[in-house]
């Protein structure tokens, strides 16, 4: 991958996945981060360049959609009728944190002594923060690789959209905490010396997980000790390339209120650190049936009670008032992200299950009417 100078303003998502060389799709739980991340690495390949999404989601949907029976922590190469080259990935938090492990290693034996750690097999998959931060570290393998020209994300389904931006610092702070550091450094006689605030607090938690448990956990942290420099540099790498100008955001949204109001924020958060949102893709929006409003469309239905037609006002008032509630929702969320391009992609009748599902995305995602 080669660098680029200007922070990417494209002026369509057809753009942005022709010339951007990271993309990272974000937004609150179940808006549709996952498609819309397949469907733009799919419309990269299409477009001939050598893409790679690498998803979170467990879920076989994903695969099942982009033709595969198998899906893992390194990358799948998935045949079609494209000029580029599509790949997949599906983080695995544990097989990640385990390679992480094996680099800032100092040896084989002492990655070794951390791999077969019993505490660290209990956290390394499900400890807070880390599938964020193994997305970020996925991602900085990926876009290291010559193969790829384009690394799509889907970021984890965190309660704050802004979590895995977190995650780097989240890491640094932990290993630069007083109590870690005293847990990590036996040779410089920390455990020796261990004033009496932490002597109190390894009472307490011996109490609680048990002198064994607690027994795993010191072991585990002093078999660390020597890789806090690895993974302090790797942090601040990660931190670096998400402020690349070769990395772009792309917000997706639903017409939902909360969804939304994730949206704005997290546009606030890049405006901060002046980086532009390069897309907004908002998901599952009702169509709009009648510019007639809602309570005049009711009275309509009440006035034909009793007929076919009264019925059929009556849903016409029901989806125009939803509509209406969408577009409050939504009511200067374009004008917050502009220039960025916004694509609206319909309520469809069903979930994508296939390429078919991700194509029908496609034509609202790149449609040029916006």
């Amino acid at each position: 991958m080669s660098g680029t100078v200007e922070r990417l303003v494209p002026a369509d998502l057809g753009e942005l996945v022709d010339r951007a060389e990271i993309v990272i799709c974000c937004g609150s739980g179940g808006v549709g981060k996952t498609t819309t991340a397949a469907v733009l690495a799919l419309q990269a390949a299409r477009d001939g360049r050598r893409a790679v999404v690498v998803t979170i989601d467990p879920a076989r949907r994903l695969a099942d959609a982009l033709g595969l029976t198998d899906i893992g922590n390194t990358p799948t190469t998935i045949d079609g009728d494209w000029d580029g080259e599509l790949s997949a990935v599906m983080l695995d938090t544990k097989s990640t944190f385990d390679a992480v492990v094996v680099r800032y290693a100092a040896d084989d034996d002492q990655a070794q002594r951390i791999l077969a750690n019993r505490f660290y097999r209990n956290i390394s998959g499900a400890l807070s923060g880390t599938q964020e931060y193994m997305a970020m570290e996925k991602l900085y393998e990926l876009q290291a690789d010559a193969a790829f020209d384009l690394v799509v994300v889907d970021t984890p389904p965190t309660r704050h959209a802004l979590d895995f931006l977190d995650a780097p610092k989240n890491l640094t702070r932990f290993l630069d905490h007083r109590l870690y550091r005293i847990l990590t450094a036996p040779t410089r006689g920390a455990m020796k010396a261990v004033n009496r605030v932490a002597t109190s607090f390894i009472r307490q938690v011996t109490k609680v997980v048990g002198a064994e448990v607690f027994d795993d956990a010191i072991a585990f942290f002093q078999a660390f000790e020597g890789m806090e420099d690895g993974f302090r540099e790797r942090a601040d790498a990660v931190l670096e390339l998400l402020d690349d100008p070769r990395t772009a955001f792309v917000l997706v949204a639903s017409p939902r209120r909360d969804t939304v109001e994730e949206a704005r924020y997290f546009a606030d958060r890049l405006a901060e650190s002046s980086i532009p949102v390069a897309g907004l893709v908002v998901n599952r929006v009702h169509p709009r049936f009648s510019d007639q409003l809602p309570e005049g469309l009711r009275e309509r239905a009440r006035t034909l009670a009793g007929t076919d037609l009264g019925g059929l006002y009556g849903n016409l008032a029901d989806f125009a008032l939803i509509r209406s509630r969408e577009d409050e929702h939504l009511e200067g969320l374009a004008e917050q992200v502009a220039p960025a391009p916004v694509a609206r992609v319909p309520y469809l009748r069903s979930d994508v299950h296939d390429l078919d599902g991700l194509a029908e995305i496609a034509t609202h995602l790149f449609s040029t009417d916006g």
